[in-house]
Order: structure tokens, then C-alpha cells, then sequence
């Protein structure tokens, strides 16, 4: 799908204000309420929209340990590289998970729990536990300044 101004306007003010009305979104980009929508269900269908969602304040739920842990696979298998991706999946205090290069580990998780206990918890009970997972290495996030969700729109 080719993007013009009005599309790239948009994806931008939406991923900032997930719940603005149509008519909001029409006024701020200066289109006509019945054109916005329908571009927005265009880009829905082209599958540019994945979804929306809340942005959740973690320290008001208490989870206030972001940990980033580099994972090692004794096998690099497309088999051994699917359960773990099905099991880490399934865990719900991970964020993220990428599969990565470049580095002596095979996997980037970045995950959030309560506390150390907790942390602790997650290490030995379900990580370490996954098939396959030969190594750990734990980083905690001391502070984070930077904190986007929106993707730049070119």
C-alpha cells in the first residue's frame, strides 16, 4: 500500500492518541470525518494497524524490575528455536523476545516482574526450565529515558 500525507498523518496521530474519535482525528488532519474513516479501515485491512491497545502504568501495578536477559540454545535447530519460542510466548512477564545475531547469545528477552524474589522466581522456576536454555546473562534497567511505542512514519 502505497502511503500519501494523509494516511502517513494518520498512523502518526493515532499511535499517540489510540482513543481519539474520527472526528477528532479528521479535525487534526484536516480531512472530512466520512474520508478519515475510511482510510483508517483501509489501513486496517492492509494490516498497517495491528491493533490497539492501553498503555499500562507498571509501577502502579508493582512491577517496577525490567530485566533484559541474553538466552543460549545447546542446539540450533528450527525444532529446538520453536518450543522455546511457543514456551517464552506463553509467559506472561515477557515484553519482548527477539531472536538475535552477533552476539554469544541466540535470544534477546526482555521481561518485567515485581521485585529480585520475583526475578528470582522467573529465573529458576520457568527460564532456565524451557528445553534447551543452556545460559542466562541478566541485565537490570536502571532507568529508561527514552520510552517510545510509536514507530516513525517516513
Amino acid at each position: 500500500m502505497q502511503l500519501d500525507k494523509y494516511d502517513k498523518l494518520i498512523l502518526q496521530t493515532i499511535q499517540k492518541q489510540g482513543r481519539i474519535s474520527n472526528q477528532e482525528l479528521a479535525d487534526a488532519i484536516n480531512l472530512s470525518p466520512s474520508p478519515c474513516l475510511r482510510r483508517v479501515r483501509a489501513l486496517e485491512d492492509a494490516g498497517l494497524i495491528d491493533g490497539y491497545v492501553a498503555l499500562v502504568n507498571a509501577r502502579q501495578l508493582g512491577l517496577t524490575l525490567m530485566s533484559f536477559i541474553q538466552i543460549s540454545m545447546d542446539k540450533h535447530t528450527p525444532e529446538r528455536f520453536q518450543v522455546f519460542e511457543k514456551t517464552i510466548a506463553d509467559l506472561p512477564q515477557v515484553l519482548e523476545c527477539h531472536l538475535i545475531t552477533g552476539q554469544s547469545a541466540d535470544y534477546l528477552v526482555k521481561i518485567i516482574v515485581k521485585d529480585m524474589d520475583d526475578f528470582q522466581d522467573f529465573l529458576l522456576n520457568k527460564l532456565t526450565r524451557i528445553e534447551g536454555v543452556t545460559g542466562v546473562h541478566s541485565s537490570f534497567v536502571l532507568k529508561s529515558p527514552v520510552n517510545n511505542t510509536a514507530l516513525p512514519i517516513y
